[in-house]
């Protein structure tokens, strides 16, 4: 018998049911993201970089963060940002030095090229937003509402990582 079985059979059902629906939701969008990045790569030829990688770059921006920092601030939500660092370096989409001040810390920033992915991305992005309203899917006070909920769950999983282990 399932976790989900077992649990459900207990009474709490149907928040038991929306949360996993909401969980699963969650996961699936986070895919067709990237899926959605890794289409409009394609459209443009671009091929050397994955949707992960731009992502990253979107989300460092202007900024000069350290490799530790991306995962804090949220830039970056996978395990090995040491490797997609080293080819985002390698292929000339972001420039690393060493902290003058604590050497075994390495600080990033993105270069011309890096930047142009990021740009790219943006507009992505930019025309989802202006579709999303043109199409009647979502608009705005509705999108403000279900990011409302999502950072409140964002803060609960944060405090049970916390406060209970």
């Amino acid at each position: 018998m399932s976790i989900h079985a077992s649990v459900t059979r207990g009474g709490a059902s149907g928040m038991l049911d929306g949360y996993l629906e909401a969980l699963a939701l969650v996961e699936r969008l986070h895919r067709l993201l990237l899926d959605v990045i890794k289409d409009e790569f394609e459209r443009v030829g671009i091929i050397e970089i994955n949707a992960v990688q731009a992502l990253l770059l979107f989300n460092i921006g202007d900024n000069e963060v350290t490799a530790g920092e991306l995962k804090t601030r949220g830039y970056y939500q996978g395990s090995n940002v040491s490797y997609n660092l080293k080819k985002l370096v390698d292929m000339g989409y972001m420039h690393h030095q060493r902290c003058e001040i604590d050497r075994r810390s390495v600080r990033v920033r993105l270069t011309p090229r890096g930047r142009e992915i990021r740009d790219l991305i943006s507009a992505l992005f930019a025309r989802h937003a202006d579709g999303l309203i043109a199409t009647n899917v979502i608009d705005h006070n509705t999108l403000e509402e279900m990011s409302g909920t999502l950072r409140r769950m964002e803060r609960y999983w944060t405090d049970q990582i916390r406060y209970i282990y």
